[in-house]
């Protein structure tokens, strides 16, 4: 619960600290005097958004500060155990407001973020005010609200996940599918490339190898008379090489035998004479492999020419073309591959389907229930606040699914985020009335109640420990005001229920109440708030808010009465 309030610099409110108990506390004064700027200040405490307007007047910046009891198994006190923050002595908030425009958060004086207050605070306290009955008004948050009530956001978010896992998936798969009838048209070509490649069967320096080739076929008469004139020369006519070193050898080898200094030389002669006919005999066999066929140069060109023209294709180089090939071959290889992946995504998907549909449904039918036990208990809370008349009903509908892409049951009922259904609250004040929805009731005292009465049946169902009420008393007065304040005292044997209130008859059935006033000293304004004991201080706050300033015996007397209905 919310143990103790602080707030200074804020707004008109100078420096002001308020003890709270368990149980209904009011605050009441003067229109104007900050009641709803405490709110205000809680609401900042809660997780709000700041504004740099709110600090006060003069000042560099604006403090808030509220203590609030912890029970060790609340939510609060398990999240504040994650983030290793202590909370077994209760929690403290704190928010700094600077006139720049900054705001710092402490958690347990630990520097936080507002996020992680929001999520602290989420189940502490609860505020209705002006804003919140339009939250509660606006259809996008009756999902949610009967979602609380029913205790099915846990399988609403199972149903979210899902959803959130599926579509994706789809759009995988229909990328995919784009992607594989794109790369289906490029197959044939992409086929013909590979075969037009593999099917040159091109060796590895193939093109300069066949450049060199060409050079000697296109020398090939040229090379073959100078072969076959070496030969003649060397070995073949008469008088030839061969046969005259022949000659002066047998000549030195004769000679050699009168003067042996000779012999080297002859030995010499000899081993060029076996030189030469090595020579000759290389030559035969080249000779013999010289191609003079035209046709050959014609093929050898024709080659180059084919292999010229796969390089200009696929990259100017035999290397390149390599490359080129086998990335082609892998291109062709990805069409089986995403036919793969397309098939694991849809089998994915039809078990996806399978889960979400059976949850989806299962929240469907969990939903419908609570939708009619809280209009059961909304008629009787509404019965209990002088509109026993009136007709509360939550209506239901669905989707048909349009697209194919969209998730449907098996009926054909469109499946979102937040499950099958669409839900409205609707209400029918006045007999006679149809059912509207509750943003086109009129009437100030109605809504009043209705958020009333709303608020009293969603509470059973929530864990908040401390409950809010601003301007719950607009458009009332007379019984009803006296049915509100009841009902806002039955609240508080369950939740710490805090009220400002205009009415006598609201503030009369409060275990405590604070008289909120305002001043003005030296030219500047000082809100203060005051505990009202039982006794003479209350009954003097009690006269004023049924008579006014003026208060009289008749008010004080009144005030005493109502006072004394309230507690007997």
């Amino acid at each position: 619960m919310l143990n103790e309030l602080a707030i200074k610099n804020f707004a008109i409110i100078d420096d002001i600290r308020i003890s709270f108990k368990d149980g209904f506390s009011v605050l009441t004064g003067e229109t104007g005097t900050g009641k709803s700027i405490i709110i205000e200040a809680v609401n900042l405490l809660l997780g709000s958004r700041a504004s740099a307007d709110l600090v006060r007047s003069g000042c560099d910046s604006a403090e808030l500060e509220a203590f609030f009891d912890l029970d060790e198994c609340s939510k609060a006190a398990m999240i504040l155990e994650e983030q290793g923050i202590d909370g077994s002595d209760g929690l403290i908030v704190r928010r700094v407001i600077s006139s720049s425009g900054k705001s710092r958060v402490f958690i347990n004086s630990r520097l936080s973020t507002l996020d992680l207050l929001k999520q602290v605070t989420r189940n502490l306290a609860g505020i209705s005010s002006q804003h919140a009955h339009q939250g509660l008004l606006r259809q996008e948050n009756h999902l949610d609200i009967l979602d609380e009530f029913a205790g099915t956001v846990i399988l609403k978010n199972e149903v979210k996940n899902l959803y959130q896992t599926i579509i994706p998936l789809k759009k995988k798969i229909r990328e995919l599918t784009r992607s594989l009838d794109t790369k289906r048209k490029e197959q044939d070509f992409l086929k013909f490339q590979i075969t037009e490649i593999s099917d040159a069967v091109i060796l590895p320096n193939e093109d300069e190898d066949l450049e060199k080739k060409r050079r000697t076929l296109l020398n090939a008469s040229k090379i073959f008379e100078a072969v076959n004139r070496s030969i003649h020369e060397i070995h073949d006519r008469e008088g030839s090489l061969v046969e005259r070193l022949s000659s002066l050898r047998n000549d030195m080898e004769r000679v050699s035998e009168t003067d042996e200094s000779l012999e080297k030389i002859a030995g010499q002669l000899s081993s060029t004479l076996f030189d030469l006919q090595d020579i000759t005999s290389e030559l035969r066999d080249f000779s013999s492999f010289i191609d003079l066929d035209p046709t050959s140069l014609e093929m050898t060109d024709q080659r180059l020419d084919l292999i010229s023209r796969l390089k200009r294709k696929y990259g100017g180089s035999l290397d390149a073309l390599y490359d080129e090939y086998d990335a082609m071959q892998k291109r062709l290889s990805q069409t089986t591959e995403i036919e793969k992946q397309i098939n694991i995504f849809k089998k994915d998907i039809k078990q996806g389907l399978k889960e979400i549909q059976q949850k989806a449904e299962s929240l469907s039918a969990l939903r419908k229930t609570a939708g009619e036990t809280l209009s059961i208990h909304a008629k009787n809370e509404l019965h209990a606040l002088e509109m026993g008349k009136a007709k509360f009903e939550v209506a239901f509908s669905t989707q048909s699914a349009a697209d194919s892409e969209d998730i449907a049951t098996a009926s054909g009922e469109k499946i979102g985020h937040s499950g099958l259904d669409k839900v409205r609250f609707l209400l029918s004040p006045n007999p006679g009335e149809a059912l509207k929805p509750l943003v086109k009731i009129a009437s100030g005292g109605e809504l009043s109640r209705i958020v009333l009465a709303l608020k009293a049946v969603l509470s059973k169902n929530q864990s908040l420990e401390t409950l809010i009420f601003d301007e719950v008393d607009a458009g009332i007065g007379g019984a009803t005001s006296e049915k509100v304040g009841l009902k806002l005292k039955q609240l508080s044997q369950k939740h710490q229920v805090i009220c400002i209130t205009h009415l006598a008859q609201i503030a009369k059935y409060a275990a405590n109440q604070f008289r909120i006033s305002k001043d003005v000293n030296n030219g500047r304004t000082f809100t203060t708030i005051i505990p009202l004991k039982e006794g003479k201080t209350r009954v003097e706050e009690i006269a004023r808010m049924i008579g006014g300033k003026h208060i009289t015996d008749a008010t004080l007397t009144h005030a005493k009465e109502l006072l004394g209905q309230a507690s007997s």
